[in-house]
């Protein structure tokens, strides 16, 4: 495991992770996570040091097809979440209250 991935688990918000088990289970498919919590020397927290990512509020989904990103997209928004960024891969969510809410953006 990478330096810059230790310890996950503790570096997560407990609450965070309990809204995001909720959308799992509305979804109901797995939920396939590419990115969890980074430390602030992760090359991606260096690009943008103001990543939820970084605080343990945020993950990206992986969504292989438009039925998945469908079906977690629409168990995201079920449930409450309300920051929520498309790529064409992946589903990026965050629960950070620091920033904007009630928005949806591209990749």
């Amino acid at each position: 495991m990478s330096k810059y991935f230790k310890n996950i688990e503790e570096n997560m918000d407990v609450d965070f992770l309990a809204k995001l088990d909720k959308a799992r289970e509305y979804a109901n498919i797995p939920f396939i996570v590419n990115s969890a919590y980074r430390s602030p020397e992760h090359k991606e927290s260096i690009k943008n040091p103001t990543s939820s990512h970084i605080k343990g509020l945020a993950v990206d989904i992986s969504a292989k097809d438009s039925r998945q990103r469908f079906l977690i997209l629409d168990a995201l928004i079920a449930v409450g979440f309300s920051r929520i960024g498309i790529a064409g891969t992946f589903i990026h969510v965050d629960l950070d209250l620091d920033k904007s809410q009630n928005l949806i953006w591209t990749y």
